[in-house]
Order: C-alpha cells, then structure tokens, then sequence
C-alpha cells in the first residue's frame, strides 16, 4: 500500500472512530461523567505506558516533566483535556450530541481566531468570510436554543486551546497524553478510590461494564496512534479536511440514530455553518495550490 494511502486510511479510521464516540459514552452508564472520565484517564495512562515502554520511549517522555516551563504548561493542557471530556460525556450522555457536533464543526474557526489573537498570524480574504459566516449561524443557533450554545462552545474553545498548548510544547501526541493523564491521574484515582469505598462506583459491578470501563484507554488512545500515522504521511489540506468526519458523524448519530429534535432554525443555523466551512475548505485548498506552486 502506498504513503497516501495508508494516511488516508489512518486518518479516515481516526476521525471515524472520534466520530462514534457517541454510540460509547452511553455504554458505561449507570456511571456519571465525572466516574466515566477518571476511568478514562486512568486507563489511558496505562495504556501510554505499555505502548511507551515497548517503544523505549518511557523514561525520555517524563523526562520532559523536570522542565518547569513544559511542566506548567503540561498541567493547563491536562485541565483543558478534562474539562472538554467532562462536557462532551456529559452532552452525549443527556441527549445533546448534536449541539456536541456543532462544537466540533465550529473549532477549525476557533483555531483561526486564536492564531490571529496569540500567534500574531494574519486572516486570509476566505477565512474572514468563513468566521464572518459561521458567526452569523452561531447567532441563529442561540435564538433556536434560547440560549448560547454553551456546550458546543465550551468543546470548541476548551480543543482550540488544548491545540494551542500542544503546539507551543511541540511533543509527540501518544507522550503528550501520558504526561496529561498521569498529571490528572492522582485526582481521578483518588474518586475512584472514593466511590468504590462508599460503594457507589459502577467498577467491578459486572463484567461488561467494567470490561468497558477498562477499554476507555485504548478507545482513547487508538483514535490518537491513527491521528498521529495520517499526519506523517498526507499533505495538511487533506487532513484539514478529514476532520470534518468526526462532526458528521455526530451530527447523524444525534439526529438519525438518537432522535434529538431538530427544528427548523436549527438545520438554518447549520446550514450557515456548514456554508462557512465550505468557504474554509476552499481557503485551505487554494492556499495549499500556492504553497505548491511556490515551492515548485
């Protein structure tokens, strides 16, 4: 199989996997959110730790952890990791998956505007359009809710922020997540600990569950393996435009497999935020042509 093919494959499987997510979370109820994350994190560690200690890449990872700078900003993307898996178990638990789509629809755009703000980067003509756009839709969408979509903007600013950090330390996704995780483990451990003390943890109360349980860290660690092999081989248009599966998805999962009302504002305001990534996607391709062409 060649380059191309294989990324494409790896990245189709990663955001098809990120994609389904939805259909997992509900799985591992009767356990609350807070219970579903500390499980989740705990376990991914485990997980970074086999697959790290296989590749020799263990004690070079936490290695990084001696540098208060990296330290400190490792523990702000461990915060900013838990709060978007809090949120996003949360909504896709309770019935609000297709507001947790729109999050991920809307975060490309949240990345451009924390480029312009803390990177100092300039907006193109397209990605003026493109915010321009999806601000509008964003505005339907709050009327159609009563409300700001609190949900789907807590998952866009909490990723594009995370994105922001990681790219600042520059660490390899699979060393990231274990420093992450293990920064995070002590209190997740410790309610683990709680809960099953007071007997009000769902581990252990059948083999399903916790079977379940338990796999959360290769559930969350595979996708992220399958990320990390795309990017080393396909170009950055190509991956910038893979990742509109993984809110595709969502979105179909909510509407057509889950039944959340969706009245006619909301496919509107959809539809304009759809219009606007359209406009992103032709950004990034005719800046992709440029670069090319300079190059050659």
């Amino acid at each position: 199989m060649s380059k191309n093919k294989l990324g494409l494959l790896f990245g189709i499987s990663a955001y098809s996997l990120w994609g389904a997510f939805p259909l997992y979370w509900p799985l591992l109820e009767p356990a609350n959110p807070l219970e579903i994350v500390s499980h989740r994190a705990v376990w991914t560690l485990v997980f970074c730790v086999i697959v790290l200690a296989a590749t020799k890449a263990l004690k070079s990872t936490f290695a990084t952890l001696k540098r208060p700078t990296v330290a400190i900003k490792l523990f702000l993307s461990s915060m900013l990791i838990s709060i978007n898996w809090l949120v996003y178990i949360w909504a896709t638990n309770n019935e609000h998956v297709v507001e947790a789509s729109l999050g991920y629809y809307i975060n490309p755009l949240i990345i451009i505007g924390f480029g312009v703000i803390f990177l100092k980067e300039k907006m193109r003509a397209w990605q003026w359009a493109a915010v321009a756009i999806a601000s509008i839709g964003v505005l339907v969408l709050t009327f159609d809710y009563g409300r700001l979509p609190w949900i789907a903007l807590a998952l866009a600013v909490s990723w594009g922020s995370y994105g922001l950090i990681k790219k600042q330390l520059g660490l390899g996704a699979l060393e990231g997540l274990a420093i992450e995780t293990l920064i995070s483990s002590a209190f997740y451990l410790s309610y683990l600990i709680y809960i099953g003390i007071k007997g009000t943890g769902q581990f252990g109360h059948g083999w399903g569950l916790t079977s379940l349980l338990i796999s959360a860290g290769a559930v969350t660690a595979i996708p992220l393996l399958l990320f990390n092999g795309s990017t080393n081989r396909l170009p950055f248009t190509t991956i910038g435009l893979l990742q509109y599966i993984t809110p595709t998805l969502q979105f179909s999962i909510g509407v057509w497999v889950l039944n959340e009302d969706m009245p006619t504002a909301r496919w509107i305001g959809f539809l304009i935020i759809w219009a606007a990534l359209v406009t992103l996607a032709v950004d990034l391709i005719k800046s992709s042509r440029s670069i090319n062409n300079s190059i050659a």
